[in-house]
């Protein structure tokens, strides 16, 4: 039977209100008691020494009550504004001239530090790492900022508004003037969600329940103990104590192939993988576009911006290039999610150093990674690209895996030309060399790769799927892999997050195995290998297997087709299929188990067996992907770098030998 739209809120309202039970008890049973062991203190406010309070209340007097705005709620004072995810504090007052009770809200301001650490001495080691929740040092010296009135009661609440925008792209006259008149009108959206903490009484939740417009009490969340919990990364921890509780610092390596070498002249003797964060953004992709930037030899530089950071070296660069004379034209998507305002800067920033910058196409966000340079060179103009499955923001570059693909491949150029004619012009591409580009054919591309490997396993044939990606909830696609599965053929899926398949069905998923890996960096790239009768194939994009990504958006993805960047991918699978540390995989209903060490539930795929034997899989299986990676990467790099400088003392030697005999 199907649901109204009310019953799916109402179900959907149950679930998160559980989710945020299990939330709180990780926190409360787990988390916090495991930090006091360490010595890391959240602090009750009422447990606190008299003269930790008066400590506090100096802070308070010098750095809080300046810039707090006690509000009034009576019929001469509104409600008032409030932000979207603020924290802010209900107060309830007596008046004790007249025993009126009264009303009013303290917002607490953005850019307060949430987590104030109490001083220490050398004799007091206790509170080397103690902090106190801003609220409760606001909470607890309310009488500051309501003279003569009696505290009867200060509840902390956070409010949140509704993200979602109905837009008419079609009928806009300025795209960009119109995400811009959304961002200000989302400032006041409808409230949707009411958390608050625990204790509030009943009476304090429904005048504010009323005085947002919420629905109903189904739209409140109560919490015990801190509101906001994503902020506890803000600890500001001092780590000489603990050091064993933070990663030991990676600093990402230049790529051997482009260490002290012309980029161009690199990429022209044959295609490049970089995969960070092992591999350095910096001295990689933003190189790559500086040196285009700074090239008299290039003519045009073409990419598409997602995502970046607010300090963007890769915006400087465009705007230089452009700025200098060349063509550049740069799809900024205005439309990707809580970065609007953002891009909007990004692209006005570009529009005033002469780039073409367009804004993304009607009724579709561009979300695939590409950059394209065109240099003349002694033999005509030829195109330099980079394909890749991450935004070109190098602070998520630093934390995200990604891959990216660098390239002279003409075929691919012309590719991306035409991804480029469709996204800036008028341009219908119907088929590409050798992307897979959707919403146009991606989705059949992957169907018919699939239905491939059903045939070989059929005919007695190799055959077996391996797909890393983000999500997996598209339908054909997950009624595809339930196929091969049928036939016979191996399917291992890497999905970080949602996945709408389910394993461990008898005659439907027996060959499909689930795997989520949760570590040290967010697993970000996407992935496809088809085992096609011994002779692989492998693809890496912007696409997730979701409806969304091969409907809705523009994504690319590209065939990987040199051997040794091949082997390179097939490597980062089996290390991944070998990881027993941060894997969790799908058990048959729908939960997922922490493998752990020394466990080996799921033996090596047969299209694998390399994995049990290599020196990355044995480090992973021992250390876990990330830190196992970074050990590999650290040391082919510093072996590249030998070998380097090794030729550049032998050709020094060879030079002084030659002047020496002249």
């Amino acid at each position: 039977m199907a649901w109204t739209p009310q019953q799916q809120l109402k179900h959907i309202a149950r679930d998160v209100r559980l989710m945020v039970d299990t939330q709180i008890a990780c926190l409360t049973e787990e988390l916090l008691p495991a930090l006091n062991k360490k010595e890391i203190k959240l602090v009750d406010y009422d447990g606190l020494h008299l003269h930790e309070k008066d400590q506090l209340r100096l802070y308070f007097k010098s750095a809080l009550e300046p810039i707090l705005t006690p509000l009034a709620v009576d019929p001469g004072h509104p409600f008032p504004y409030i932000g979207n995810l603020t924290l802010s504090i209900a107060v309830v007052l007596r008046d004790p001239y007249d025993d009126a009770v009264q009303f009013a809200i303290v917002s607490v301001p953005s850019g307060l530090e949430r987590w104030k650490s109490l001083e220490f001495t050398e004799t007091d080691e206790y509170n080397r790492n103690a902090f106190v929740p801003v609220e409760d040092i606001i909470i607890n010296n309310l009488d500051l900022l309501f003279g003569g009135m009696e505290i009867k009661g200060a509840y902390a609440f956070r409010t949140t508004r509704n993200a979602d925008v109905a837009r008419n792209e079609e009928e806009a006259e300025d795209l960009l003037e119109m995400i811009a008149d959304e961002m200000r009108e989302l400032r006041f959206a409808p409230f949707v969600r009411l958390e608050v903490d625990r204790e509030m009484p009943l009476e304090v939740v429904q005048r504010l329940v009323m005085e947002l417009g919420l629905n109903d009490l189904n739209d409140v969340y109560a919490v015990c103990g801190p509101i906001a919990l994503g902020e506890l990364a803000s600890l500001p921890v001092k780590l000489e104590v603990n050091s064993s509780l933070v990663y030991t610092p990676w600093t990402p390596k230049t790529h051997p192939r482009i260490q002290g070498a012309d980029i161009f002249e690199v990429i022209r003797k044959g295609d490049i993988l970089l995969h960070h964060p092992y591999h350095s953004f910096v001295t990689s992709i933003q190189h790559f576009v500086e040196a285009a930037a700074n090239d008299p030899k290039v003519m045009a530089i073409k990419a598409t911006l997602y995502r970046t950071s607010n300090d963007s070296p890769v915006i400087s660069a465009l705007a230089k290039a452009a700025e200098s004379g060349k063509q550049v034209a740069v799809l900024v998507e205005l439309k990707a999610r809580f970065d609007e305002e953002r891009n909007i800067g990004f692209a006005q920033k570009l529009e005033d150093a002469c780039c073409n910058v367009v804004y993304g196409l009607i009724g579709l966000k561009t979300h695939c990674k590409c950059i394209l340079v065109v240099r003349k060179e002694d033999d005509g103009l030829r195109t330099y690209v980079h394909i890749g499955t991450g935004n070109y923001n190098p602070r998520t570059a630093s934390v995200y895996t990604d891959f990216g693909l660098l390239s002279c491949d003409p075929d691919l150029g012309m590719d991306v030309i035409n991804l480029f004619k469709y996204l800036t012009g008028y341009h219908r591409q119907v088929a590409y060399l050798k992307l897979l580009v959707s919403p146009g054919t991606m989705r059949n591309e992957f169907v018919w790769l699939i239905e491939r490997e059903i045939v070989n396993a059929q005919m007695g044939k190799p055959a077996s799927i391996i797909v890393k990606c983000n999500g997996l909830d598209d339908q054909v696609m997950v009624t595809k892999l339930y196929e091969a599965s049928k036939a016979g053929v191996k399917v291992d899926c890497i999905v970080r997050g949602m996945c709408r398949i389910r394993t461990g069905i008898p005659n439907v998923s027996d060959n499909i195995r689930v795997v989520s890996i949760i570590g040290r960096f967010l697993e970000h790239h996407r992935v496809m290998r088809f085992e096609n009768g011994g002779k692989a194939e492998y693809y890496m994009g912007s696409a997730d297997w979701m409806n969304r990504n091969l409907t809705r958006r523009v994504e690319v993805v590209v065939p990987v087709e040199a051997e040794p960047l091949q082997k390179e991918l097939q490597e980062m699978l089996d290390a991944c299929l070998c990881d027993r540390r941060n894997a969790w995989e799908m058990r048959p209903d729908g939960r997922y188990q922490l493998l752990g060490i020394g466990t080996m539930k799921t033996p090596p795929r047969e299209h694998t067996p390399q994995a049990a034997s290599s020196k990355l899989a044995a480090t992973v299986e021992n250390k876990g992907l990330h830190e196992g990676l970074m050990e590999i990467v650290a040391k082919r790099c510093r072996k590249a770098r030998k070998l380097i400088m090794g030729k550049r003392t032998e050709a020094s030697r060879k030079l002084v030998i030659k002047t020496t005999a002249v």
